[in-house]
């Protein structure tokens, strides 16, 4: 009988996992969400409501032989998972790809197609009707949403405050990080940097109506549309006990050289999830999938572990269709023309091959 591998949460990382042990082990997926979102291309489907529907794939294709099943995780236990629904399922194996949370837009958290698509539109009807709009946070998030937001609307007012003193807080090359200045500069974006708001907007985020914010310098900003780029969790209320008891502050699992929970040899964490010490992006999660999957294998088949190397810093930051820059170790600099054409796409045939979404 094949091993029983449950795999939690069906984003970049779990995916990966339960396709590439599908020919060797009874995988399970278990995925609140209806399909799966495309979250590194859904900035773009606000500013442009023609990706809206490319950015979901159904999660139907996924497995040939395991299943998906459509549910939440309420209990997870090295040797069994308990879902919302009040079924069982017994694990040689758990991979824990639960990801991270944070406030829209940062991430969709709308479980149903429809609910998701609707929040993407009144997103984009409201920076329809906004006359200017402030983002706090000049993250990956934050810098990519003002990018996409001043390629859209030409001249619509965008500033972005953060009490870093330095973009992307100094991570990276000098060369990037003025690139991504002066950029936003061109399409019109304020950068407020070594500063914050004495008090968050009295206007509810996302919500367009007129209000004035003032930073610790004494600087009124006005505006009637902003959002919190910032501020991502990393939900573990469903550990049970014997995975609590590792839990970090953060919520993250520490993980070994192999990805196994410490202290857990069959339980695994990859992605958002556990602590590795490099940026959690999706090109990090799928690789950590590819380790972790190649490891439960090793496991079935009684041969070598494969420890699994972090990425050193890189990132390919886009602002707006045809603007962006970047940096990767084995790449070094992009510029916005090679940015726009390594990224022009997001990727979206790799993801539809690998959910075999047709």
């Amino acid at each position: 009988m094949a091993p029983k591998v449950v795999v939690v949460g069906g984003g970049y990382a779990g995916i990966v996992v339960s396709r590439t042990l599908d020919d060797i082990a009874e995988v399970t997926l278990v995925e609140p969400k209806e399909m799966f979102v495309h979250h590194v291309a859904h900035l773009r489907a606000v500013a442009d409501p023609s990706w809206i529907d490319r950015i979901f794939f159904p999660y139907d294709g996924l497995l040939s032989r395991g299943r998906v099943l459509r549910d939440t995780a309420t209990e997870v236990r090295p040797d069994r998972v308990t879902l919302g629904s009040g079924a069982r399922l017994d694990a040689d194996f758990v991979v824990l790809a639960t990801g991270s949370t944070g406030p829209f837009p940062a991430r969709i958290e709308a479980v149903g197609h429809d609910a998701a698509v609707d929040r993407l539109r009144e997103l984009h009807a409201s920076l329809e009707q906004s006359t200017g709009v402030l983002l706090l946070g000049a993250g990956p998030i934050g810098l990519e949403f003002a990018g996409e937001i001043a390629a859209a609307w030409p001249g619509r007012p965008v500033t972005v405050v953060d009490p870093a003193s330095e973009l992307l807080g100094g991570r990276f090359t000098g060369e990037m990080r003025t690139e991504v200045a002066r950029q936003l500069d061109d399409l019109g974006v304020r950068l407020l940097l070594g500063t914050k708001l004495d008090a968050l907007p009295d206007t509810p985020a996302g919500v367009v109506r007129p209000f004035t914010a003032t930073t610790g310098d004494g600087e009124a900003i006005g505006a009637d549309l902003w959002f919190a780029c910032y501020g991502s969790t990393v939900p573990s209320g469903h550990l049970g006990a014997d995975l609590s008891a590792v839990r970090q502050p953060d919520g993250r699992l520490p993980v070994t050289e192999h990805l196994r929970v410490a202290g857990h040899d069959r339980v695994f964490a990859v992605g958002d999830v556990n602590d590795t010490p490099e940026l959690k992006t999706g090109r990090a999660a799928g690789r950590q999938a590819e380790v972790a999957a190649a490891n439960i294998r090793a496991l079935i088949e009684g041969t070598t572990l494969t420890a699994y190397e972090p990425f050193p810093d890189g990132m390919i930051l886009t602002l707006g269709p045809s603007g962006g820059a970047g940096w990767a170790p084995e790449f070094g600099f992009f510029d916005a023309e090679a940015t726009a054409r390594f990224k022009g796409t997001f990727l979206l045939d790799h993801y539809r091959s690998l959910l075999n979404a047709g």
